[in-house]
């Protein structure tokens, strides 16, 4: 749909584009028109996300939809393609023929097919149906929605943890197309996350997460953190306790992205694993013997909004043990880190920044650091700006503790460095 706008935009200037080609949502270049029961012409993509945003009313005449079909206007596409193929020498693009939208009958009957095949143990015939399911959801958005709606996910979950439990090495290939389709299904459903929560599959998805190409690899952690982010997390922690390689799979994915996609859900399951452990818990004391601390330090430096709050969001975590507050405080650069992040990333980060901020100030060595590099400016700064209660109560106590030291300590260090020399998280 951008293609589209930026088509009509480059074509306003030279050619007048009829206006009943146009959508008279968006006013792009219809690309699949499809027909309301009110007479009305829309571009499907238009005219479907209207829908399901609860509108119940055509967008232009205002009536109330008796139905809520949508009829292909073959003539209409037609002429569009006839037009775009006239004014070709202006540098317009034939708009393609679209593709029929999957049925929910037709998707139905793929599932209940691949049931069939699940409970013979024919992976062949398995792998083939899901792979008619993996390329219905590559078409379009639209056919994502139908195929979720459906109970897909439930479905190659109970047959993923079937062929797992059977000989994953056997159905590899199988098992990571499944996990590749699952891997945009969200939500998963509890009676999905709870077949791939067993031992079986869990075993397996690690294996894939140590194992397996970059595209496997991003499958693997996708599942995993939908399976973690879920009320049964302690219980798969716990299930995974006793799987060997799952802390290096996730810390390395850290360590040596391979995408930015699979940096945020490899964050999000080490978080969900050590904020359902105790504090002493083997998981966390493992993730800080191999140094998570310092990997996160450097991978918050240049990392987007969304990588560096659940960075921050992991840390805050770690640093409510004994062991993961001292492994922070010997980093030497988390103060600079943290100072640089507050009030520039986002309000999410700065809480973040300041609860971790809290936690460590417990060391006269650490507050003399933290004025060092500038914290008490920032904190003034924050009760300027305004944030949460939690946060202010925070910012208040940790003004109490610097305020000793600030005439004493001189601000060497400058928080707003570039930290150039560091390695980029990607």
């Amino acid at each position: 749909m951008k293609n589209s706008h930026r088509l009509c935009e480059d074509l306003d200037a030279e050619i007048n584009v009829p206006t009943h080609f146009r959508c008279p949502i968006s006013l792009d270049l219809m690309k699949d028109p499809v027909t309301l029961c009110t007479g009305i012409t829309y571009d499907r993509e238009n005219i479907e996300r209207w829908i399901e945003a609860g509108n119940e009313t055509c967008p232009f005449t205002k009536q109330v939809l008796e139905t809520f079909d949508l009829i292909p206007n073959h003539i209409l596409r037609r002429m569009i393609q006839d037009w775009c193929v006239q004014n070709r020498s202006l540098g317009v693009e034939r708009i393609p023929t679209p593709r029929i939208p999957v049925s929910q009958c037709e998707v139905s009957e793929v599932c209940s097919r691949i049931v069939g095949a699940t409970r013979r143990g024919d992976g062949k015939k398995c792998g083939e149906l899901v792979r008619k399911i993996k390329n219905w959801g590559k078409e379009s958005e639209r056919n994502k929605r139908c195929i979720m709606e459906n109970g897909t996910a439930c479905i190659l979950s109970a047959s993923f943890e079937s062929f797992a439990r059977d000989s994953f090495e056997k159905h590899i290939n199988l098992l990571v197309e499944i996990l590749s389709v699952l891997s945009w299904m969200s939500p998963l459903g509890k009676e999905g996350r709870s077949k791939l929560g067993t031992e079986s599959s869990l075993r397996c998805i690690i294996w894939l997460l140590r194992n397996g190409d970059l595209s496997g690899r991003q499958s693997a952690v996708l599942v995993l953190k939908e399976i973690l982010h879920s009320d049964e997390r302690r219980i798969i922690t716990n299930t995974l306790r006793a799987i060997e390689g799952v802390v290096e799979a996730l810390f390395f994915l850290i360590k040596e992205p391979i995408s930015p996609t699979a940096t945020k859900a490899s964050l999000m399951a080490i978080y969900c694993m050590i904020s359902s452990t105790t504090k002493n818990d083997m998981i966390t004391s493992r993730f800080l013997e191999m140094g998570l601390v310092g990997v996160i330090v450097e991978a918050i430096v240049e990392a987007d909004e969304s990588v560096c709050e659940k960075a921050l969001g992991v840390l805050d975590e770690i640093c409510n043990t004994e062991k993961g507050k001292e492994a922070a405080c010997n980093n030497a650069l988390i103060m600079a880190v943290l100072v640089r992040k507050v009030l520039r990333v986002s309000e999410w980060a700065t809480e973040l920044s300041v609860s971790i901020l809290w936690k460590l100030c417990d060391e006269e060595s650490v507050r003399i650091e933290a004025i060092q590099v500038g914290t008490f400016k920032k904190l003034l700064v924050i009760l300027q700006v305004g944030c949460g209660e939690s946060t202010k109560e925070k910012v208040k106590e940790l003004l109490k503790l610097l305020n000793v030291y600030n005439n004493r300590v001189d601000c060497c260090v400058d928080s707003s460095m570039g930290f150039k020399y560091l390695k980029k998280p990607f």
